[in-house]
């Protein structure tokens, strides 16, 4: 199996050594899998997509105004 080198900042690895009791290598190897499984659903969605550029913005920003809205009644309801 081939090795992977990762710098982390001193504070994490002291932490980290606290647990010992934890398999840090396998931590790493499922979140790494499971980022690169992310990634290959987004690529085949954006592959088989039509949108442009400019359409997926115009949704995200339709998203984002419709949840603006949509917890901005919530935050009234509460008060």
């Amino acid at each position: 199996m081939p090795t992977l080198t990762l710098s982390i900042p001193v504070e994490l690895k002291d932490k980290m050594d606290k647990l010992s009791e934890i398999n840090w290598s396998e931590i790493a190897r499922r979140a790494i899998s499971e980022k690169v499984k992310e990634y290959l659903v987004f690529e085949k969605l954006v592959s088989e997509s039509k949108l442009t550029e400019e359409d997926a913005s115009k949704l995200g920003k339709l998203v984002n105004r419709g949840l603006h809205k949509r917890y901005k009644e919530l935050y009234k309801e509460l008060k």
